[in-house]
């Protein structure tokens, strides 16, 4: 029996055990062209900030089991500022946007999570 190359075994992973073929497609990049481009880049807040200002927000785009919020509320700590948070979705519209609002006004920061579900509000801004 011939032994496979890299390619030809991802061939088979995906017809095989499509449940392994990311792993499998990681080792392949690892091994053709190197770890840069599969190492997912640190997170630094602090460098991330510098893009944002009072009209551009901050929005995470979020992998499963990812959570930056301890890191937000740790960075806010530091910029001495109040941190709110609402998970939309179940009537929570109205508080987010007196939030958003309070925000505006005062200057703290508001986390809108499951912004998914912001169809539930976001014709009462209009």
């Amino acid at each position: 029996m011939q032994h496979l190359n890299k390619f030809q075994f991802l061939l088979v992973m995906r017809v095989i055990r499509p449940d392994m073929l990311v792993p499998a497609i990681s080792d392949f990049v690892s091994f053709k062209i190197g770890d840069y481009f599969i190492t997912p880049p640190l997170f630094d807040l602090a460098l991330i900030f510098k893009d944002s200002g009072p009209a551009i927000p901050l929005i995470f785009v979020l992998s499963p089991g990812a959570d930056p919020l301890n890191n937000l509320q740790t960075y806010a700590d530091t910029k001495k500022k109040v941190v709110k948070k609402v998970s939309l979705g179940q009537g929570q519209g109205e508080k987010a946007q007196n939030l958003i609002e309070e925000g505006i006004k005062i200057g703290t920061w508001v986390v809108l999570q499951n912004c998914h579900l912001a169809v539930s509000w976001m014709g009462k801004l209009e």
